[in-house]
């Protein structure tokens, strides 16, 4: 019998630590209405996927204490003591992980929504000294618990969860301001622009992933030549990066020149319990499994769309101006629109293996680009591998996690035949596979990151063979550019070697073993390089100023709601002197 009153206890406990982590679900969403069907759905997702697990976990820590100990444990149903402990350590828990929440995601939160989460990690920090000291009070006598103690406990207890989300409120309202298109033809809606005619190319080529400090080591020993001709001659600046580190709301950032507060996309999804949910969650927390959710289909999960960037890309800014962009694989422009030029919106690849093209007419904007980006697409879903990757040997087999590779080659071939036709000012492809590479073969690249011998063996490692590609990529835009263009290599973010936690819970949830990781958001880089550019390393920025900079030398206002800055200082000083920054109050409706 005494089993069973463990179990019970073990299950209060587990249903405990369950309502802490939906506590912070909310509090890191504050979008989600607290008091709806909304927030009962959620709570019953979370109870229902952490109360089994965990109350296994606390069960068998419960025996074994009660193997370990001298005097076996002979709780009530719900006892005063054990419920204090498990309290005590949940409570701190509670708060531990709030707090590490707090910290990641305060640049995704409103000032307002960081002030009542703070205030709410205070709240369950006091509740967890407050258990900490009911047991300590009776390990000190060994006394059965009384009234008193037991309302104090269950005061705690109730305080630890309702109070933070009291603090945190019923739920923020907000209010999406339509995004102003270029060709509204209504005074009150479209501001004046005088059209850029001289304005210089600038071509952007983003990468996921990608290391300055890889590229260094290569470069160092005589490989990859354009990498070193931009390092040697160019600008080089550190960037750091947003959290949470996923390609939507990092290269979102970048486009809009607004942290994800202020352009809509905080994370790489929205998750709701059921389709029904008219609000979604896009942040889950970090360091709780919570990713697990969506995986094991407890909740669903969506992309974002263009419909959730809520602030202008440059794109879209530029076509004030009358200048055309070409966007290529860049994340969040699905469905495709694009005033002037064209966009080929990351789903473009999906589009082609769907039986009739069905979304095609979305994937990519206008239909002439869709015509022409087709039948590219087409040849290099079809193409062998020693094709899209040719440091493989003829007829060789692919390595695993390469599928981005092809896509990315597919989007470079598709953008360099688009220019002819819509010879673009700004060229912008976006390369995801070097980040799905990097995971995957990190320690193969770089043993001696995780302990082991470098490399002497003359097989280079995939991600050796993916840069090489990239470092060909470079070459081409370094040839094509003219006197007074622009190229910029950007990366969104870096990556670094996994640590032994994070593949020990791999393994446990099933997933893949990577040995790459951009989980703790390690700074990505830019690379400026034409003639007007300086020679140098100048002082590092942040992933925010790709847009303000890229206005800046098109010749285009910059916002002053931009987060980010135009970096003047990646020019010489007589650009700067002819070249002044010029602002606007800002580029939204």
């Amino acid at each position: 019998m005494r089993y069973l009153r463990m179990l019970t206890n073990a299950v209060a406990g587990g249903v405990l630590a369950a309502t802490y982590l939906a506590a912070l679900i909310f509090q890191v969403n504050p979008q989600l209405p607290l008091l709806s069907t909304t927030a009962v759905r959620w709570l019953g997702a979370v109870v229902a996927f952490y109360a089994p697990y965990l109350t296994v976990l606390l069960y068998f820590l419960m025996l074994g204490r009660d193997l370990l100990s001298l005097r076996p444990l002979r709780p009530a149903w719900l006892s005063v003591r054990v419920l204090a402990w498990l309290g005590a350590v949940m409570t701190a828990g509670a708060a531990a992980l709030t707090w590490a929440n707090l910290e990641i995601f305060r640049t995704v939160l409103s000032d307002e929504a960081v002030d009542r989460m703070r205030a709410g990690a205070w709240a369950v920090t006091a509740c967890a000294a407050v258990l900490a000291g009911i047991v300590v009070l009776r390990y000190a006598d060994r006394r059965r618990g009384g009234r008193p103690v037991t309302a104090l406990l269950i005061a705690a207890l109730c305080g630890s969860v309702a109070v933070p989300l009291w603090l945190r409120g019923p739920g923020e309202t907000f209010v999406r301001v339509p995004r102003r298109s270029a060709d509204e033809s209504h005074p009150a809606l479209r501001a004046p622009r005088l059209p850029l005619t001289s304005a210089p190319s600038v071509r952007i080529i983003a990468l996921d992933g990608a290391s300055l400090g890889f590229i260094r080591q290569r470069v160092a020993i005589g490989q990859l030549p354009n990498f070193g001709r931009l390092l040697d001659r160019g600008a080089v600046v550190d960037l750091a990066t947003i959290t949470p580190t996923d390609a939507e709301p990092v290269w979102a950032a970048a486009a809009t020149g607004k942290a994800s507060g202020k352009n809509g996309i905080r994370s790489r999804a929205a998750y709701r319990v059921t389709p029904a949910d008219p609000v979604a969650a896009d942040v889950l927390p970090k360091y709780c499994f919570a990713t697990a959710l969506p995986e094991q289909g407890f909740v669903g999960q969506a992309p974002p769309t263009a419909a959730s960037l809520v602030a202008r890309p440059i794109w879209d800014i530029l076509a004030d101006y009358g200048l055309a962009s070409g966007i290529a694989g860049w994340p969040v422009t699905y469905p495709a629109r694009a005033d002037r030029g064209y966009v080929l919106s990351e789903q473009f690849d999906e589009a082609t293996g769907s039986p009739l093209r069905l979304a095609d007419a979305s994937a990519g904007d206008p239909t002439t680009a869709v015509d022409v980006a087709r039948p590219v697409f087409d040849r290099w879903m079809s193409a062998p591998w020693d094709e899209v990757l040719p440091a493989l040997a003829e007829g060789a087999m692919a390595p695993p996690g390469l599928e981005g590779v092809r896509w990315d080659r597919a989007y470079s071939d598709a953008a360099s035949e688009l220019a002819e036709q819509f010879a673009p000012r700004l060229t912008a492809v976006r390369y995801e596979g070097l980040a799905e590479v990097g995971r995957r073969y990190l320690r193969e690249a770089q043993p001696e990151l995780f302990g082991e011998p470098r490399r002497v063996d003359p097989q280079r490692s995939p991600l050796d063979q993916y840069y090489e590609y990239l470092d060909a990529e470079v070459g081409g835009a370094l040839h094509r550019l003219a006197p007074g263009d622009l190229l910029l290599v950007v990366s969104g973010f870096g990556m670094e070697p996994a640590g032994p936690r994070a593949r020990l819970v791999a393994r446990l949830l099933g997933r893949r073993d990577d040995t790459g990781t951009n989980e703790r958001a390690p700074a990505g880089f830019l690379l400026a390089y034409g003639t007007a550019v300086t020679h140098g390393q100048p002082r590092p920025g942040s992933i925010l100023d790709l847009a303000p900079t890229v206005l800046y030398y098109m010749g285009a206002e910059v916002g002053r709601d931009m987060d980010g800055f135009a970096r003047r200082d990646l020019f010489v000083s007589t650009f700067q002197l002819d070249h002044p920054v010029k602002y606007v109050a800002t580029h939204e409706r």
